[in-house]
């Protein structure tokens, strides 16, 4: 294991300093076992601090079946320490309704982290709220609901309902009130998608964050083919082909520009010289990744852009817009250009149109001929 462990940091290029402890914190967790005893992952994790070689051991000792997961999985932890934040009468309730949402039941689906953290984030103001008034959660009243959701306009608003909603549906149906508060009221469908061009300013701090090669090759992925983040970090060596200069990159074959045919060439060059004997195939490698033949993490692009100011989404729904007013805002265009859903193509046509057209002028101001 300490020979494998070793390998996997060669691989990934890291110095023989960080190999050493790396390999000295294994011998350590290692030693005066005995054959087939597991290690627990608390013990690794105190035994070894930076998350990049903790990672790397507990692939190698996962590998072995010697892992044992003694751990409070980080969701479960989250929802114990937020809930016990909250006043008595509503502590429980939430918990249950989180961890709920969390793991699933026959009724409800896994919600994601992100779902987690926004449908809590949006109730928890008007929880504490609340208890100021009252002892339990089964003391809220619709017109309580209804208060709140008058108070907010726009996206708020339908993030704050459907969330509400969440709750009290959850806490009905296991009896933790006696009548949902949120049954009888609507707020109407979700405002309209919004979407403006980049500005100029927008577009110099895009070239001005995008120095590295990596940077620049992420963001001309979004801007020419209006890339989600997972389709570019899933794309694999074998998605490209350099020579008939064409890409596979979310499931749909593209030509590639000149531009992308540089940065790739530059990418793959500097990708070979850091890390010349990984067996990862993905296009995208960190020094985490290299070692195995995993993508990138989900923070890998952020970490590269999002910090710098870049927002990728904003890059990729510009990229749309333009595409949109290119075709006269033909949404079954955008549909096959860009895998969006038909409601999506119809939402940025819209806007697309609107752009076109520019502001209505009012009658009343127009001068007389």
């Amino acid at each position: 294991m300490l020979a494998q462990a070793a390998e996997l940091a060669t691989v990934a290029s890291w110095p023989p300093p960080v190999i050493d402890a790396l390999l000295t914190a294994l011998n350590q967790l290692l030693d005066d076992r005995e054959d087939g005893q597991r290690v627990l992952l608390s013990d690794v994790h105190a035994a070894v601090r930076v998350w990049t070689r903790r990672r790397l051991v507990t692939t190698v000792l996962d590998e072995h079946d010697l892992l044992h997961d003694d751990t409070e999985p980080t969701m479960r932890a989250w929802v114990q320490r937020k809930s016990a934040e909250l006043p008595d009468g509503f502590r429980e309730e939430i918990r249950a309704w989180l961890l709920e949402l969390h793991a699933g039941s026959e009724r409800v689906k896994p919600r994601s982290r992100s779902t987690l953290y926004a449908y809590f984030g949006r109730v928890r103001p008007h929880l504490l709220s609340w208890s100021s008034r009252y002892r339990t959660l089964r003391e809220v009243t619709e017109q309580d609901v209804a208060e709140v959701l008058d108070s907010l306009q726009g996206h708020d608003r339908q993030g704050a309902f459907t969330s509400l909603r969440s709750l009290f549906g959850f806490a009905h149906r296991h009896r933790l009130i006696f009548a949902d508060p949120t049954r009888r009221l609507h707020v109407g469908a979700a405002p309209k998608r919004t979407v403006m061009p980049m500005t100029d300013d927008e577009i110099a701090i895009v070239k001005r964050a995008a120095v590295t090669v990596v940077q620049r090759l992420i963001v001309a992925l979004v801007a020419i083919y209006a890339a989600r983040s997972t389709a570019i970090r899933l794309l694999t060596i074998d998605d490209l082909d350099l020579s008939r200069r064409r890409i596979r990159i979310a499931g749909s074959v593209q030509p590639m520009p000149e531009l992308v045919h540089r940065l790739l060439r530059e990418w793959l060059t500097e990708r070979q010289r850091i890390w010349p004997h990984t067996p990862n195939r993905h296009v995208l490698l960190s020094q985490v990744s290299a070692a195995g033949v995993e993508p990138v993490s989900d923070y890998y692009l952020p970490w590269h852009l999002s910090m710098q100011n870049v927002h990728l989404e904003h890059l990729r729904a510009d990229r749309i817009l333009h595409e949109a007013i290119a075709v006269n805002a033909d949404p079954l265009h955008l549909v096959a250009a860009f895998n969006l859903s038909m409601q999506a193509a119809i939402d940025y046509s819209e806007i697309a149109r609107n752009l076109v057209a520019g502001p209505v002028e009012d009658a009343s101001q127009r001068a007389e001929p």
